[in-house]
């Protein structure tokens, strides 16, 4: 969700700050809001939710929480953030909301609702810059542009990242159909990293970031997923399934079929075809 400001009405500041736990069983404290409120995590998780979600946001990552009749911890934790509360359109506090950054106009500031920030130290910095000229000049205008500069700023960073994690899914989704389509090749994870143009290294810690499980792996478990239909739904005999997943010979197709499902490919066969006979 993306909230959207019109830049022409007026945010208005209340206040700033940094907070940070005094022990592991803090929670946030339970409360209504008829205002906005910035968070920004330095460390820990933060735990809260307001009346329709519920939210963890981690270091360097952000939260933009607007007015809400119930504002509450859902679980302990020790943890520190930078706060900004302030308020937009002394008319009203409606702001307008997308459901993507595509209907963006000129003059208007949207800002996903949560999001990674590329560069948490710019807007910490921002922030303690607007916290040090309220104590010092208490100047309402001042603090509102400085107010204005961090939204800006996130919103720029919250684009930024909602921008890298569509291609991260596209190539994680280009990955697994090459995958798919090349199942009955002896594919090399060189292979796959030259075709995407990427660093073997890079790919292999993105992949495995993304997904959870090594690359190598995931290679391993989709030619397994092809032996077990093969073995289940076909006649064709093993060492002709060995050869057509790119395994040099039926033993070491036996190895790598017995090293993830536990059976031999006979054994799977046979208990698959077991259970069929039962079924009936």
């Amino acid at each position: 969700m993306i909230l959207d400001f019109d830049s022409s009405r007026e945010f208005i500041y209340h206040w700033c700050g940094k907070f940070t736990s005094p022990g592991n069983d803090w929670i946030h404290m339970t409360r209504s809001r008829d205002d906005y409120e910035l968070m920004v995590v330095t460390e820990g998780i933060l735990y809260i939710a307001d009346h329709k979600n519920e939210y963890e946001v981690h270091p360097g990552e952000y939260l933009l929480m607007g007015p809400t009749p119930f504002q509450h911890g859902t679980r302990s934790s020790n943890c520190s953030f930078y706060w900004l509360h302030f308020g937009y359109n002394k008319e009203s506090q409606n702001h307008e909301i997308l459901t993507d950054d595509s209907g963006h106009t000129p003059g208007h500031i949207c800002i996903p609702m949560t999001g990674a920030l590329s560069s948490m130290e710019r807007i910490l910095i921002l922030m303690k810059q607007l916290q040090d000229s309220d104590r010092r000049y208490h100047d309402a205008t001042l603090n509102r542009y400085l107010c204005s500069a961090i939204l800006s700023e996130t919103a720029a960073q919250g684009r930024h990242s909602t921008a890298d994690k569509h291609r991260k899914e596209q190539l994680y989704s280009d990955i697994v159909d090459y995958i798919s389509w090349h199942i009955q090749d002896n594919l090399r994870i060189s292979e796959i990293a030259t075709h995407f143009g990427y660093n073997e290294k890079y790919l292999t810690t993105f992949f495995k970031q993304y997904a959870g499980i090594p690359l190598k792996q995931h290679l391993l478990q989709a030619k397994m997923d092809s032996a077990k239909y093969a073995l289940s739904e076909t006649n064709q005999p093993i060492s002709q399934i060995a050869y057509s997943l790119g395994f040099s010979d039926a033993h070491n197709f036996s190895n790598a079929f017995r090293k993830v499902t536990g059976l031999s490919p006979s054994l799977y066969r046979e208990s698959y075809n077991k259970h069929n006979v039962f079924q009936v």
